[in-house]
Parts: structure tokens; C-alpha cells; sequence
């Protein structure tokens, strides 16, 4: 069952104010995947390390000159067929919160769960820029 929409709608906000489009639908996910150049796809949740670090250290992260070309979010728990189709096109076990890089499409880096708990937002930011200086330079 989701969550109710009002619990999720702030934490949903904290992403989208800050430029992530939102990926509600199955059709919304496939549109995203065709799109070219770098993607960071950030999978929501109302989990504490979503909101204590995950969702912070990616705001954190768009500061650096360099950054992804487009940003999208989904929210696990809420957008339950938005979720499970973008878990089928990263080909990862699920995990949430957890963020992922794309170049034209294809998954390049993956931060799960497991690396996201008990990191601070700064941490989270820093691996991130660093990925996007590699990822995104490259492009």
C-alpha cells in the first residue's frame, strides 16, 4: 500500500525545488531512460537516511560546477510501477534511497542504500561530484 500523499508530498519537494523532474508513471520512467547526455536519478523514500543524508547530500552535490544534464527523481513506497520499472532499466537490486548516474541511458555509477546509511551529506556530495566530474567531463 503507499504512503499517503501528504506524509510524502514535503520530501518530494526537497528534490523537485531544486530542479528534479518527477517520474510518477511507467511512461514518464521510459521517456527519461531515452533521454541523452547525464541523468542523475535519485530513488526516494521517507526512510531517516533519505532525509538525514541522502536528499541533502544531493543538493549539496549541484553546487559543483559540473553536474548531471538531467535530474529525476522517483519515490519508492509511493510510485510503486514508476519504481519497479526503473529498478528493471538500472538492473540493481532494489534499494531506497539511492542514487544513480546515467550517461545516454546506461547506468555508469550507483550509490545504494548500504552506502548511504551512516553517511553524512557532505560524504554523500563528495562521491557524488567526484563521480560527475569523471562522468559528466566525459560526455
Amino acid at each position: 500500500m503507499p504512503y499517503d500523499p501528504l506524509i510524502v508530498q514535503p520530501m518530494r519537494e526537497e528534490l523537485t525545488r531544486h530542479g528534479f523532474e518527477e517520474l510518477r508513471t511507467i511512461e514518464e520512467v521510459d521517456t527519461a531512460m531515452k533521454k541523452q547526455g547525464t541523468s542523475l536519478l535519485v530513488i526516494n523514500s521517507v526512510c531517516g537516511c533519505a532525509a538525514g543524508s541522502a536528499r541533502p547530500g544531493v543538493v549539496r552535490s549541484l553546487e559543483n560546477e559540473v553536474k548531471p544534464d538531467n535530474l529525476f527523481t522517483v519515490f519508492a513506497g509511493q510510485d510503486i510501477d514508476a519504481t519497479n520499472r526503473v529498478r528493471e532499466y538500472l538492473n540493481q537490486p532494489p534499494s531506497s534511497p539511492s542514487v544513480a548516474i546515467l550517461k545516454d541511458g546506461q547506468l555508469v555509477g550507483f550509490l545504494p542504500r548500504h552506502n548511504i546509511e551512516g553517511a553524512s551529506p557532505d560524504m554523500i556530495a563528495s562521491a557524488l561530484t567526484r563521480a560527475y566530474d569523471q562522468i559528466c567531463m566525459s560526455v
